[in-house]
């Protein structure tokens, strides 16, 4: 099973806007089931796009905070030896839960409506738990990296 993280197309639209802050604002991942029809080239706003989230004893829907003003470690960091820009932040963990999760969108949840959507991960297939923990666990380069043309 090959689980991929990628951008949503229109994230860097809406972090130049001045609508999401990795530093500032209060950054979930959440999770959906198959049934969300993932468009990487237009979904931009989790309120519009995302559809069939999970539900489960001990989910809260909008899911897991992994970066924030309180309460969640992130990092913003850029190398220059490699021109690597990379986005990193506490792993999303449910305890004893039970569902089907395909996808993982990451969104700014700061703002009151219009939540930009950042990057999403497929799982490549269907991942069930029954009464049991469930985490998304980032590469150690970071959740989603940009690589900075030289």
């Amino acid at each position: 099973m090959a689980v991929t993280h990628l951008w949503y197309g229109l994230a860097m639209q809406s972090t130049f806007k001045k609508e999401a802050n990795w530093d500032t604002d209060d950054i979930y991942c959440m999770l959906t089931t198959a049934t969300y029809a993932v468009n990487q080239d237009t979904h931009q706003y989790k309120d519009v796009s995302v559809t069939n989230e999970v539900s489960s004893a001990n989910y809260t829907a909008g899911g897991f905070k992994i970066s924030g003003t309180t309460g969640a470690n992130s990092t913003l960091s850029y190398t220059g030896g490699t021109n690597i820009w990379a986005l990193d932040a506490d792993d999303a963990a449910w305890t004893t839960v039970t569902f089907t999760t395909r996808y993982a969108p990451v969104y700014d949840n700061t703002p009151a409506s219009n939540k930009p959507l950042l990057s999403y991960v497929d799982m490549g297939a269907d991942q069930t738990v029954s009464s049991a923990n469930f985490t998304i666990q980032w590469a150690a380069a970071g959740i989603v990296q940009v690589t900075v043309s030289p």
